[in-house]
């Protein structure tokens, strides 16, 4: 059964920095897409950067220039380094995985972890 564990969240003022990690277990193949989602309060959830198996990374336009998504093929751990934080950065940050296809929407991933908290302020 796949696990995803996100690590990493805490509250730091804007322009500050903080690394979210997620770490999957019970992954039986290397066919797979890992993405984070985030979910401010009162909003919908949204897309912040996904990474299929190949590789190839996709951030949405709000994080570019200010989240790097690395991924670590051996651990199957993903990391979001987000720098130049903004307040309407905060949210709850969602992990989630999907073998093998990566898609915009949450709702087509087959796993998704518990979230973890990031507070930006101003």
């Amino acid at each position: 059964q796949v696990q995803l564990v996100e690590s990493g969240g805490g509250s730091v003022q804007a322009g500050g920095s903080l690394r979210l990690s997620c770490a999957a277990s019970g992954v039986k193949s290397n066919n797979y897409c890992m993405a984070w989602f985030r979910q401010a309060e009162g909003k919908t959830r949204e897309g912040v950067a996904r990474v299929d198996s190949a590789g190839t990374i996709i951030y949405e336009d709000s994080v570019k220039g200010r989240f790097t998504l690395t991924k670590d093929n051996a651990k199957n751990t993903l990391h979001l380094q987000m720098d130049s934080l903004k307040p309407e950065d905060s949210g709850m940050y969602y992990c989630a995985l999907n073998e093998p296809n990566c898609y915009t929407g949450w709702r087509w991933y087959d796993h998704l972890g518990q979230g973890i908290q990031v507070s930006v302020s101003s």
